[in-house]
């Protein structure tokens, strides 16, 4: 999954063109492997909902989309971005779902929304990592980063550049900067404290990411019985969004 202002940031193009050329992206013609075709909402892209006011309107972009979109465009950069978009897409590829596994990870994506699961699969995957190395956490953090993608600085300069409070801890800048993201750590834990590889868990988390977008998933706090917004939070679907991935942690 790539976001379209991070992928038009990376490609270096004028910034005063961003919302001509983004709705361009989503409204353009591709060759996709099942024919040529415009992106499906909700397939090959989603909009990103952003709290407070915000000048450019951001979508998620599937990794294919954004490839094909690098080749088309006129960015110096773009053999750089292409070559690193195609290798995931390649990767996307062969980790494909059969239907089961597909209303599974449909199942464990709503369970994320949880705070408790979020952290337990944090837990779970702190323990795995300690199991192979000698029950040693040493390097935790940097390997975590390097999995997930970012780190503790790069998330404090982009709620800095975007004028927001400083919060102290990782979850609280993602649940500012990009909430969602914090269902796609939740579900990378998951899948790499059973055992699966780095890739693997990172196709499930993009995956998860997408599926989220699409059904408006918010973050709930069930440990406080309120979620991010404040709202009323029943215990009792709690325990049936948990099931899942309690189910898959106990299995493993």
């Amino acid at each position: 999954m790539v976001l379209a202002t991070e992928l038009y940031a990376a490609l270096q193009l004028p910034e005063q063109h961003y919302g001509t050329t983004v709705k361009k992206w989503i409204n353009d013609l591709y060759d996709f492997p099942d024919g040529i075709r415009k992106p499906v909402r909700f397939q090959e892209y989603a909009p990103r909902k952003i709290e407070g006011v915000n000048l450019w309107q951001d979508y998620y972009l599937c990794v294919e989309l954004a490839k094909q979109i690098t080749l088309r465009s006129r960015s110096r950069n773009k053999q750089k971005y292409a070559k690193q978009l195609a290798t995931a897409a390649a990767e996307e590829k062969h980790h494909g779902l059969s239907q089961a596994q597909f209303l599974h990870l449909l199942r464990v994506t709503k369970a994320m929304c949880l705070v408790s699961c979020q952290e337990e699969c944090e837990r779970r995957h702190l323990r795995r990592f300690r199991e192979r190395n000698g029950d040693s956490a040493a390097g935790w953090w940097r390997y975590r980063a390097e999995l997930l993608g970012y780190n503790h600085e790069e998330l404090r300069e982009k709620v800095r550049r975007r004028g927001l409070n400083q919060p102290h801890s990782q979850r609280e800048m993602l649940a500012q900067v990009d909430p969602l993201e914090l269902i796609r750590a939740g579900i990378i834990d998951l899948f790499m404290a059973i055992g699966k590889s780095p890739s693997y868990a990172q196709h499930m988390g993009h995956l998860a990411k997408l599926l989220s977008a699409s059904m408006d998933l918010e973050i709930i706090d069930d440990q406080q019985q309120v979620d991010l917004f404040t709202r009323a939070f029943d215990p009792e679907l709690a325990e049936k969004l948990k099931a899942p991935v309690e189910e898959q942690l106990v299995a493993a």
